[in-house]
């Protein structure tokens, strides 16, 4: 775009060189201007004073008739042609150089000006423009960002930026500071308090001027206003109580205001005796109210977004705003050395001048404006015989064309065209931020508002974290673009947050990240490391999720089963034949039972079974002492442990066989539940399952009911 501009400066200067190169000059004396032959001698010359006091009428000066070109162009040659249309090129000064044609050439070539403007200016410097901003953003790696990874990078930025409201709850236990909370928390209240900031501000419309009777009724009203604000901010803090008022950075700002219009009120009382003090009273006094216009930006979310774009603006382009007052520093000091002892021309004078260093930087924040800097060129490029060149360069007041040139051209390049373009970049980059269409953005404004009202709901101490345990409830709170699908992602997003922070409190920043994740396609909108590093955890959760709903599925089976088991036992039990259910329980041997008890619950039950406490083992050696005497089973304790055994011939069951239907109809519940039990024809039954967690307070229960058989 650089090359483009020079060759089109190139092209139109070549064209005004031989259109209206050598035509421009004139004589300064009016009375031969277009007559080069006549234009010598000397005439006399009116002096136009506008600030001196000078004795006589019709002043005049003798000087010398000059057949020459207008004082700041000419197109004579390329160079001064380039020049003079750099100068229109940047829009300072283009009027005067088209007047001057139009005058000495003729109107038709006027036009050649205007189309160069066109051109260069609204294509070529608007290109420049362009361009500076797409390097900008591509050095810094959003301009090979899709669309949706640029929306992304957005939201994650809208993201940084949110905070928890500060807003406490309402007083529920107070039904005054409820009521007042009420009042102030209304919108009719606020946009009353917006309405009452501008008829403040409106007071300002005339000058306060000191003894004017005017003046005193705007302040006696300033004064009311002043009133009705303090009233306000008694009845946040009464609402909010004083912590949660000053959590605020607006009622800080708001307080602070009122408490300096507080102030202003007593110092225009006691001004009213002095009339010394009634200027400066007046002056505080309008001060502060500019001031409260400020508040009003807290109290309408559109003006609250503009101030944080120009915030958060400053912040991220103060390393440029630096790095340009240092350059603007080096310039001030070579400036100084360059043209410190020019000579004073049409705008070199007493207060824009190179003569000090702070001169030296007012004028250049001048320059960075563009305010006449092309007439400050010029009168740092003066060279006799309107000045004297001395033996030294401190007796010369003489200045330099080629170093003028250089210095004032490379410092507006860099500086209006490089610099102030970055700062336009940065400024548009956090507009879009903030101010991105509702339908184009992730998540708007009004998403991450809505948010911000949920969280506060759940984190009633205002902190800024929440168990974990409440995390579920949040979401189920959620509407709109976050609203979570409780059958499909309920599950994955609490167990990524209990993953994430290893089942401890979670931010605000956690639970917002993580719905940011969820409301977007992260193939299309992450870029490729961070994709790979979300669809990693993605997939861990997936596993896990998938481990937790079959482990459910498994639990909610075994229930089933468990209950099936149980009629069945039931219908066995009341279909069975007492005395064949008393012998085969006599068949079954308590290594038996345990056996097939140990194949159903695993390896993990069996090694729980052979360490149990000394009061199972007890209650064992009792069995065993009653069995003993039963004549059914053996005596000794390793047989009984690790033998099998048949009822044995001969043995009397039914002196036992009332107290056998007795024991099976007070057999413990939880047996019945777990066991089953089928006779076949000859008398003998087994156990088709045992389906439980809790083994070991069944097995006592199996103890004790043979215990009780006997």
């Amino acid at each position: 775009v650089s090359i483009l501009l020079v060759v089109l400066m190139f092209m139109f200067a070549i064209y005004g060189v031989q259109i209206i190169g050598g035509r421009l000059a004139r004589c300064n004396d009016i009375a031969f201007f277009n007559d080069q032959k006549s234009c010598h001698g000397t005439f006399w010359r009116k002096l136009h004073v506008s600030k001196m006091k000078i004795n006589g009428d019709d002043l005049a000066m003798l000087v010398p008739r000059v057949w020459a070109n207008p004082h700041n162009f000419n197109f004579d040659y390329i160079g001064s042609a380039m020049l003079a249309l750099f100068e229109v090129l940047s829009l300072e000064g283009w009027l005067d150089i088209r007047d001057i044609i139009m005058e000495r050439m003729g109107l038709e070539h006027a036009i050649f000006v205007h189309i160069f403007v066109f051109i260069g200016t609204l294509i070529g410097l608007t290109l420049f423009v362009g361009v500076v901003i797409a390097n900008y953003s591509e050095n810094k790696g959003t301009a090979l960002l899709t669309v949706d990874q640029r929306r992304w990078m957005d939201l994650k930025g809208r993201i940084k930026l949110a905070q928890p409201l500060r807003r406490p709850s309402r007083p529920e236990n107070n039904k005054f500071r409820s009521y007042i909370f009420d009042i102030t928390q209304n919108q009719l209240f606020k946009k009353s308090s917006a309405i009452l900031v501008l008829l403040n501000c409106a007071l300002l419309y005339k000058p306060w001027k000191v003894k004017e009777q005017i003046t005193q009724i705007l302040a006696l009203i300033s004064s009311l206003f002043t009133f009705l604000f303090l009233i306000e901010a008694i009845m946040k803090c009464i609402a909010l109580g004083f912590v949660g008022y000053w959590q605020s950075r607006s009622n800080r700002f708001d307080l602070l205001v009122t408490i300096l219009g507080i102030g202003w009120i007593v110092l225009n009382f006691i001004s009213i005796s002095k009339i010394e003090l009634q200027e400066f009273s007046n002056t505080f006094g309008f001060t502060v109210i500019i001031l409260r216009f400020f508040t009003i930006a807290g109290k309408h979310a559109t003006l609250k977004m503009l101030m944080l774009t120009i915030i958060v603006s400053f912040f991220k382009s103060f390393f440029i705003i630096l790095g340009m007052f240092l350059l603007m520093l080096v310039y001030a000091f070579a400036g100084v050395i360059l043209f410190g002892c020019v000579k004073f021309g049409s705008e070199l004078g007493r207060h824009v001048n190179f003569k000090t260093v702070p001169n030296a930087i007012v004028l250049l924040m001048r320059i960075v404006t563009g305010e006449d800097w092309n007439k400050i060129m010029h009168d740092c490029m003066v060279a006799p015989p309107r000045c004297t060149r001395g033996g030294s360069y401190w007796e010369s007041d003489c200045g330099n064309a080629t170093a003028s040139i250089l210095y004032f051209c490379s410092f507006y390049i860099i500086i209006t065209y490089i610099v102030l373009n970055l700062l336009v970049a940065i400024i548009m980059e956090n507009f879009s931020l903030f101010y991105s269409n509702e339908e184009d953005a992730l998540l708007s404004y009004t998403d991450i508002r809505h948010f911000q009202t949920v969280w506060n709901m759940i984190d009633i101490g205002r902190k800024g974290i929440i168990p974990v345990r409440r995390v579920k409830f949040l979401l189920r709170l959620l509407r709109g673009r976050l609203e979570v699908d409780a059958k499909k992602l309920l599950k994955h997003m609490c167990y990524e947050i209990e993953k994430l922070n290893n089942g401890n409190d979670v931010t605000f920043h956690d639970v917002l990240n993580m719905l940011a994740y969820r409301s977007v396609d992260i193939r299309k909108s992450l870029q490729f490391e961070e994709l790979l590093a979300r669809e990693e955890l993605e997939y861990l959760i997936e596993e896990e999720v998938a481990k937790l709903t079959i482990r459910s599925w498994l639990n909610k089976c075994l229930k089933r089963i468990k209950a099936k088991d149980q009629i069945n036992v039931i219908k066995n039990l009341q279909s069975s034949n007492e005395l064949a259910f008393f012998r085969e329980a006599q068949a079954i041997t308590t290594n038996e039972l345990l056996k097939r008890i140990t194949d159903n619950v695993g390896s993990d039950e069996e090694r729980r079974i052979k360490n149990l406490d000394d009061q199972q083992q007890q209650q064992k050696d009792v069995i065993k002492d009653k069995l003993d005497r039963t004549t059914v089973l053996p005596t000794s304790s390793n047989d009984f442990n690790n033998s099998n055994y048949q009822t044995q011939a001969g043995t009397n069951v039914r002196d036992t066989s009332i107290e056998s239907k007795g024991a099976r109809r007070s057999m413990p519940q939880q047996l019945q539940q777990s066991v089953s039990l089928t006779l076949s024809s000859d008398e003998s039954y087994s156990w088709n399952s045992w389906k439980t967690s809790n083994f070991n307070h069944e097995r006592k229960d199996v103890e004790l009911w043979w215990a009780n058989q006997f």
